[in-house]
């Protein structure tokens, strides 16, 4: 189950570029799509928690390090980098350099958590990594990378890593909506002073002689905040709840893979053999990493059955 929901989270986040996309075409910065992504983001689990059980709100004054760790140092630090990388050296590298984020994850994982790094770890890992740089079409040598881009692409991967390390310690006191709820809302105040708060208001609340227009970008605010972001980040801290940190960053590279085939769908970007092996690639190593782990859950099933009996 763990690893169905990391999956489906990494496929969720996948799909972002058919919100981002129209978006950006209707004025938002890159900044100002975070910032307004986190805001609704936030409303939406906030009326869901009020509804639900209000005290998934109370949190410790001494732990709002994990929260600021998840919101700000994570989400809002390697967003950042991660678009200024896809502006200094394009978006094929800032991916690949984005995916370097399960070797610190499992770096991380060993000296903080104490986890194992297997040999299935090391080769998924080899293989998901040979995918991504297939499925970007780095392998034809045409891209520029410059030494500026490249140290910003590593801080993405690094600040992508530490959200699943944050979590990973958050989880140990909190459940996994008041975890996602509180990155939110610390990552969405973070962002607010560079995202033009005038201009988005302008966007926004500007009446336009084009209602559908209008209305459609009020779509995709509410899309990309349930679909790609509220209902992922739920999947994946759920999944790492279950999973070893390591395990879960490696399987959540499904999310390449899919908006791939997004560009190829929709946005009729040009296929190769290189991008069908590395989708292929990927695909086998998220497979082999969920059949192991959930052989490992079926073990501690019938562990606990036995122990109970």
């Amino acid at each position: 189950m763990y690893a169905l929901l990391t999956v489906a989270a990494g496929i969720l986040w996948g799909v972002i570029s058919i919100f981002i996309r129209p978006l950006e075409a209707a004025g938002f910065s890159t900044m100002q799509v975070l910032m307004v992504r986190g805001i609704f983001s936030s409303l939406m689990l906030l009326i869901f928690i009020l509804i639900k059980d209000r005290s998934l709100l109370k949190i410790h004054w001494k732990d709002l390090w994990m929260f600021i760790g998840t919101g700000v140092v994570s989400l809002t630090f390697f967003s950042f980098c991660y678009f200024k990388t896809i502006v200094e050296i394009g978006t094929s590298i800032a991916v690949i350099l984005l995916y370097t984020s399960p070797i610190f994850v499992l770096i991380f994982s060993v000296f903080l958590f104490k986890e194992k790094i297997t040999w299935l770890k090391l080769g998924a890992l080899a293989v998901t990594f040979a995918g991504c740089i297939l499925v970007t079409g780095i392998a034809g040598g045409s891209e520029h990378i410059t030494l500026k881009g490249f140290l910003i692409g590593i801080c993405a991967g690094l600040g992508y890593a530490l959200y699943s390390i944050f979590s990973r310690y958050a989880l140990a006191k909190y459940k996994t909506m008041t975890v996602t709820f509180y990155t939110f809302l610390f990552s969405s105040i973070s962002v607010i002073p560079f995202c033009h708060a005038g201009q988005l208001k302008n966007i926004l609340f500007t009446p336009s002689p084009d209602a559908a227009s209008t209305s459609r970008v009020w779509l995709l605010i509410l899309g990309i905040s349930l679909i790609c972001t509220v209902l992922p980040y739920i999947f994946y801290t759920k999944g790492l709840s279950g999973l070893e940190t390591g395990l879960a960053a490696i399987i959540v590279t499904v999310e390449p893979l899919v908006g791939t085939l997004i560009g190829f769908i929709l946005w009729k970007e040009p296929v190769s053999v290189a991008k069908i092996i590395g989708i292929i690639c990927i695909f086998a190593a998220v497979i082999v990493l969920g059949l192991s782990s959930g052989k490992k859950d079926e073990e501690k099933i019938e562990t606990t059955g036995e122990e109970n009996e």
